[in-house]
């Protein structure tokens, strides 16, 4: 379970984050959905202890993640697939990672098979496809067999296969009892994939509801979330969400 409580972050006179609460449930995939700049990435931050709240709290299985004492077996997360060594190959990025928590070869040889990298895994990460990098940024994330899975807008820039690849990947491990947050700011993409939709928008929840119904009120509404800014008059429109 993930759940927010009044979470705010500002930097300097800027607000990100502006009091949200929420809670996710196990056994499903939660879509964490809002055009770039909505603060999808910042909360994701506050959740793993990469970023401080200004105020409020968000925790995972009743603690703030850096309470945890083997936080990987608690929450495995992909912020930035980029942010690996191109010189290093897959094998050795994942032996990396799984030395600081003890992990052993056998759990690095699983991910790789379960993320489908094993013809690639002595590759140098370098001349990784986008694809096959996401792939790689999700097996780091499954090295403690955590609970919690998060992702940060993991089907940007795939080809439709590598879609149907997460897609289906994150709904069995949802299928298994734990707990997906996905975020993304296509509410197409989540209507095929999420249970549940938490909306985004200037840094504040504007819609906390099951996919279907969400995405039939956003239809009826019109309204795009690949607009950065949402107008006024939408806003008064998709509202309605808070109350499904």
């Amino acid at each position: 379970m993930i759940e927010a409580t009044h979470l705010t972050k500002r930097y300097g006179t800027k607000t990100a984050v502006n009091d949200i609460s929420f809670s996710l449930q196990p056994g499903q995939v939660t879509g964490f959905l809002g055009p770039n700049g909505a603060g999808k990435s910042t909360t994701m931050r506050m959740l793993v202890g990469l970023d401080r709240p200004t105020s409020g709290s968000i925790t995972v299985l009743g603690k703030p993640y850096a309470e945890h004492r083997n936080p990987l077996s608690v929450v495995g997360a992909l912020l930035d697939a980029k942010g690996v060594h191109p010189g290093r190959s897959a094998r050795s990025h994942l032996r990396a990672l799984a030395a600081t928590h003890s992990i052993g070869d056998a759990r690095v040889n699983k991910v790789l098979e379960l993320t489908g990298l094993e013809s690639v895994a002595h590759k140098r990460v370098g001349g990784f496809s986008l694809g096959m990098g996401q792939r790689l940024g999700i097996a780091a994330a499954l090295l403690g067999d955590p609970q919690v899975l998060v992702l940060d807008e993991p089907v940007n820039g795939l080809d439709p296969d590598g879609v149907l690849w997460v897609r289906n990947f994150v709904r069995a491990f949802a299928a298994e009892g734990r707990t997906v947050l996905l975020s993304s700011h296509l509410m197409s993409e989540m209507s095929q994939t999420a249970d549940h939709v938490i909306v985004l928008g200037r840094g504040a929840v504007i819609a906390d509801a099951p996919a279907t119904k969400a995405v039939t009120a956003f239809s009826h509404s019109g309204s795009s979330l690949k607009k950065r800014v949402t107008p006024p008059n939408r806003l008064s429109n998709i509202s309605r969400l808070q109350q499904i």
